[in-house]
């Protein structure tokens, strides 16, 4: 990462010079960790990752994923800059929070007031390292500034209608006697009493100061403050919901899987305006200026068949919601028809093929024959962020921009890796679904996350419809069961596991998947799962585990938990994930939808099996 140049005026003949180093990362965290607009601390000192159009990407390999890319607007995606120590390119950062405070002299003011010796972030009177500020405010707009330590300590010593600063050093000191925000005092040299941070937390707390959201977006070069009705909140440098990636995702699925689309990326847009017999002129043309082989007519023309087929003809933001799901169908259908490894060549990057031998083991769990997806890429790319507000699917979330111009790219990520794709009998779920007793609890998980939207939304008449279904509670829970039965049987970190969820009126399946390319990537140990009989043991040992949780009977009887109130019985100690494994944040769970309640075991879709 590289922070800004100083501001040092250059001569127009000199060489810009390179630019300092401050820490590094993995390239993948710089899209769920990392990315633009998050804050990181380096050694003593903590920065913002600037925006995507102060990168220095320079050779930045380029990831193509044609689907997700106009669902997104952008032509293609870039992989992070990852460079060294001579190299030029890298991620700018800029230093942030600017409020810092001295250990020795308890000194707290703006980092530029401690006049530090020049390449250092030291107090210029005690040679002592800086503390960045812990604390820093943020609203929903994912707008972030200092925290306003002056007036926080003057709250209770200024006189109505006054106005103007006291003139006063402030001074931060901690008391050491507990590790709670009481021990944290602040004071100023005017003589006001000491403060302490006690209570600064609170939701009212900034309000009660009457202080607004100015509007700053520090990680923005040059960006103007936004007119910003939102209140602050108080939180900490390191929290989770300072910063929170929105992450979109897209299967690489035939006719865009044998690299054919990645090759033609920058001449898509003059293909689209050719008849057939200009195309195949064209790629004539192509093979002898590339020198390469020639692309196949019917393999260019089922590919604009295909992107044809994926257009809705509406406005973007409208069908921006049904664009992804109709992303997810196109990968059911694929998953479900499979990609034979033996009919494609070595660059196909998705081979799908059934178990070759029976699946009657499976029939009694009400699944359909599982397919083996031995050869998977997936393509993650960092479409915003958000702060203070989770996202969440289906939520109503404000997502802060990555440039303040813009760009044809986003960042993103591959991942290669290997998956089981189940599914379910529709006819079995759908009987099931129609019992009162599923009906009432999925209405219970279903009505609480309706309200948590309404909560959220900031249009009360463009509510989202919650996804919670029996389908869909019943599919998400048993993804979660399996994936740590998996992590216990077949040695995987449940953290390397990912679901993949395809449930609605027309799907009714799952994909668990290796979520990492390391060493439990694509070794074959999660295809190996999907063998039918193996399968069939995972999954009665996995029902047979859910019937007991070590919080029941208070899981089980469980009205509401989870965030929001959206799961009825899963915890931690039963069916809750990695966050990293979840699509949906660990909501809208309930395993008794599996094996059924005490009361009522038909309840569960699988209580049939369970006595076997």
């Amino acid at each position: 990462m590289t922070p800004p140049p100083s501001r040092r005026r250059r001569s127009g003949g000199m060489p810009e010079r390179s630019l300092p180093r401050r820490g590094s990362v993995r390239r993948s965290q710089m899209i769920t960790t990392y990315g633009v607009g998050s804050l990181i601390a380096v050694d003593t000192e903590s920065f913002i990752v600037s925006g995507t159009d102060s990168w220095n990407i320079g050779e930045a390999p380029v990831i193509h994923e044609h689907r997700l890319a106009r669902i997104l607007g952008v032509k293609f995606f870039r992989l992070p800059p990852a460079s060294d120590d001579t190299s030029k390119d890298g991620v700018r950062v800029r230093r942030f929070p600017l409020w810092h405070s001295c250990a020795v002299c308890n000194a707290l003011r703006p980092v530029r007031g401690f006049n530090s010796p020049p390449g250092k972030n030291e107090c210029g009177d005690c040679l002592e390292e800086l503390v960045p500020s812990r604390f820093v405010t943020a609203c929903a707009k994912g707008h972030i500034d200092d925290f306003p330590y002056w007036k926080w300590a003057h709250r209770n010593n200024r006189q109505e209608g006054e106005s103007g600063r006291c003139g006063g050093a402030m001074r931060l000191r901690t008391s050491g006697k507990t590790a709670s925000l009481r021990s944290i005092v602040i004071s100023c040299t005017c003589g006001i009493p000491e403060v302490s941070m006690e209570g600064a937390f609170r939701r009212s707390a900034l309000s009660n100061l009457q202080v607004r959201c100015e509007g700053k977006r520090p990680w923005l070069k040059d960006a103007p403050a936004e007119s910003c009705s939102e209140v602050p909140r108080t939180l900490q440098r390191g929290s989770s919901v300072a910063w929170q990636p929105i992450v979109k995702s897209a299967l690489s699925i035939p006719p865009y899987s044998d690299g054919t689309a990645a090759r033609l990326a920058e001449e898509w847009d003059i293909l689209r305006g050719l008849s057939r017999a200009e195309i195949e002129l064209y790629l004539k043309i192509r093979a002898v200026r590339e020198k390469g082989p020639e692309i196949s007519i019917d393999t260019v023309m089922a590919l604009l068949e295909a992107e044809k087929h994926g257009d809705t003809g509406a406005d973007q933001e409208q069908v921006r919601d049904s664009a992804y799901l109709a992303l997810r169908k196109q990968e059911y259908e694929r998953l479900s028809v499979g990609n034979l490894e033996r009919d494609q060549n070595r660059e196909e990057q998705f081979i799908c093929e059934p178990p070759t031998s029976a699946a009657t083991a499976l029939l009694p769990y009400g699944l359909d024959r599982p397919m083996l997806v031995k050869r998977l890429r997936e393509v993650r790319a960092l479409k915003a962020f958000s702060r203070v507000d989770t996202p969440d699917t289906n939520a109503d979330v404000h997502e802060a921009q990555l440039s303040l111009t813009h760009l044809d790219w986003l960042p993103a990520m591959e991942v290669q890796g290997e998956g089981v794709f189940l599914r379910l009998d529709e006819a079995r779920i759908d009987s099931w679904a129609r019992s009162a007793a599923v009906a009432a609890r999925v209405e219970r998980i279903h009505s609480n996350h309706l309200r948590r939207l309404r909560e959220r939304a900031t249009d009360p008449k463009a509510v989202p419809e919650s996804p919670a279904t029996p389908r869909m509670v019943l599919l998400h829970t048993l993804a979660h069961v399996l994936i740590n039965e998996w992590s216990l049987d077949g040695g995987y970190p449940a953290a390397s596991l990912r679901e993949r969820l395809y449930a609605d009126d027309s799907m009714a399946g799952v994909l668990i998947y290796t979520a990492t390319s390391d060493s439990a990537g694509s070794l074959g140990g999660v295809v190996a799962q999907g063998a039918p009989e193996r399968l069939a043991k995972a999954l009665r040992s996995a029902m047979h585990r859910s019937e007991w949780c070590s919080a029941d009977p208070l899981c089980i009887e469980s009205e509401a938990s989870g965030a929001g109130s959206t799961n009825l019985a899963a915890c931690h100690a039963c069916v809750l994930l990695p966050e990293t494994s979840c699509e949906q944040n660990n909501g809208l769970l309930d395993r008794a939808l599996l094996i059924g309640t005490p009361e009522d075991p038909s309840t569960g879709f699988f209580s049939g099996v369970l006595g076997r």
